[in-house]
């Protein structure tokens, strides 16, 4: 099934992220020292990085705890108002997603959520990302109505920002159709899937 989670963990990243080398974690305290007398914020897109980089080599414990540090230096160096703190917010509950543990997925998913209904609206296509993943959090935890609800919101917004045709679209149909599958509404799974692939075709 596919999930915007890896979505969320990279394509938010900041498009400053692509200029950002990968620094073995070995080397750590020293680049800490040398990045935080440069610009804090060199600081912040050097975790996130490292977070890209583990995630990608399947180190998760790894990743945790630096998803963890950019947490709490987002909150020092942009606020807890601040797109970046949801970003990191964001981060943090894909991990948790992966390690099931879903209550404090949900919690992060939904501070980074608020944060960017409050900086950049309800409708933007943050908004949609967010509400897919607060779907897959509610389906692993057997929430259906709610994964229903949230996966059909995503939808809506994901279909008005990007057009009924975009991949991101096929993506969050193929999840509803995963849930109706699930609860056996298996017609109404079958033309979701149909779809999907046909946007996927084109």
């Amino acid at each position: 099934m596919t999930t915007f989670l890896m979505i969320i963990l990279f394509a938010f990243l900041l498009l400053s992220l692509l200029a950002v080398p990968f620094f073995l974690l070995s080397k750590k305290k020293e680049l800490y020292s040398e990045k935080q007398e440069k610009s804090p914020e060199s600081l912040w897109n050097l975790l996130n990085a490292q977070l890209v980089a583990l995630n990608e080599q399947g180190k998760f414990t790894e990743a945790l705890k630096i998803a963890q540090d950019a947490q709490n230096l987002a909150a020092k160096i942009f606020g807890e108002n601040n797109d970046k703190y949801a970003v990191a917010l964001n981060n943090l509950a894909a991990i948790y997603k992966r390690e099931g543990r879903y209550d404090e997925a949900e919690s992060h998913f939904k501070q980074a959520m608020e944060i960017w209904q409050k900086t950049l609206g309800e409708e933007h296509s943050n908004i949609a990302y967010s509400l897919n993943n607060l779907a897959e959090i509610y389906l692993s935890k057997s929430k259906f109505a709610e994964a229903e609800e949230n996966y059909k919101k995503s939808l809506k917004i994901f279909e008005r920002n990007l057009g009924k045709d975009h991949i991101n679209v096929a993506s969050v149909l193929e999840n509803l159709a995963h849930l109706y599958t699930k609860t056996n509404k298996k017609e109404e799974a079958e033309k979701l899937e149909k779809r999907a692939k046909e946007i996927r075709s084109k």
